[in-house]
């Protein structure tokens, strides 16, 4: 059905929709190729929030460098959109372009969209096919199709550990177990995500800035703090700089105040157990358009996340460290029998300067 070429435009509007990594949320991160005669006419990526899709930055790009559109193909890696957003609907760009064909990577799971794009451009006598390298596409936009199918957004659990497993010492001293090369890899982990979350026993601990710093970012994601009794220094260093989103089962007025001084907002989420409901603030995040939450936290909240399904992915780097008695990844219950271990699916090891990354997925 696809030809080699085929392949290989759509690789390359992969390749470009990657130029939106970090700037295109809470929109999808879409490439465009625009194509005749086996020719790149045009080429596009997802620009900031209120500025051109992909389609639309590909078709200016061919006519500034003087092409006639008429006849050509464009290779997209997400259906084009269909409604008035911030932005005009891509669809009724390409068909006033008068492009010929139209290859999709993958229907937009937007339910604004979700096969009307395709539709309007068949409905004007548009060659249309979607599906191709259908899966590279999903997995670059995992959080949007997350948050667009699930109601939640992808969640990335970052963990920095010894090879026996610990994340701090007994004391709780954890500055620094990795590399520098390790930790500017995990500051492009965080500059991906719409926000970066942590608890306040990190706080406490650490006083991180939980910004993005050892690599260039277009923007800083969304502070998250899940701190049940509102216990966090209004000086913390989390506040300094961008807006902090604070998730707490009690809201005490007063300390809610000195918070708001801090250009923080408080939001009250408890459970039955007087402690922040996890997944309801998972829900919370995807309607403030929270696309990919990146957790990097201690190992009470990581295993509260784990303990109520709250975790899509693990990011784990392992130094080359033996640190002895000390805190570890996870506070999980004993296990009786190896049966009722939490099974993961290894996705990526990868040696990062000293360290090796672990990419791992909880299996289907």
């Amino acid at each position: 059905m696809y030809s080699e070429a085929d392949h290989r435009f759509m690789s390359r509007a992969l390749e470009l929709a990657r130029n939106a990594m970090f700037h295109a949320s809470p929109n999808p991160r879409v490439g465009c190729v625009i194509v005749r005669d086996q020719r790149i006419l045009g080429e596009g990526w997802t620009q900031p929030p209120g500025s051109n899709h992909a389609e639309v930055e590909a078709l200016l790009d061919a006519r500034r460098n003087g092409h006639d559109l008429h006849g050509a193909t464009a290779y997209v890696t997400l259906e084009p959109c269909s409604h008035f957003g911030r932005t005009p609907p891509c669809a009724t760009a390409l068909i006033e372009a008068r492009i010929a064909r139209v290859i999709a990577a993958v229907e937009d799971p937007n339910p604004q969209v979700a096969g009307q794009g395709l539709a309007m451009l068949r409905a004007s006598g548009i060659d249309v096919r979607c599906g191709l390298l259908a899966a590279e596409a999903t997995e670059i936009n995992i959080g949007f199709f997350s948050r667009m199918n699930r109601g939640r957004p992808w969640v990335r659990l970052k963990v920095a550990a010894s090879l026996d497993g610990k994340t701090a010492l007994q004391n709780g001293r954890s500055q620094w177990i990795t590399s520098e090369a390790a930790r500017r890899d995990g500051h492009a982990w965080r500059a991906r995500a719409c926000a970066v979350a942590t608890g306040i026993g990190t706080v406490h601990a650490d006083d991180p800035q939980l910004t993005v710093r050892l690599v260039a970012t277009p923007r800083q994601p969304l502070k998250v703090l899940i701190d049940s009794r509102l216990q966090v220094d209004p000086q913390a260093r989390l506040f300094d700089g961008n807006p902090v989103l604070v998730a707490c089962a009690f809201a005490d007025p007063r300390k809610v105040a000195r918070l708001r001084e801090k250009n923080a907002e408080v939001i009250e989420l408890p459970n039955d157990d007087g402690k922040v409901d996890l997944p309801q603030l998972l829900r919370e995040l995807a309607r403030r358009g929270v696309n990919e939450l990146h957790v990097e936290a201690g190992y009470k909240l990581n295993g509260s996340l784990v303990r109520e399904g709250c975790i899509d992915e693990l990011l784990v780097y392992l130094a080359p460290l033996l640190l002895g008695e000390g805190q570890g990844m996870f506070d999980l219950p004993a296990l009786e029998d190896l049966a009722q271990a939490r099974r993961l699916q290894l996705r990526e090891v990868t040696q990062v300067g000293s360290d090796v990354r672990v990419l791992a997925r909880w299996e289907a």
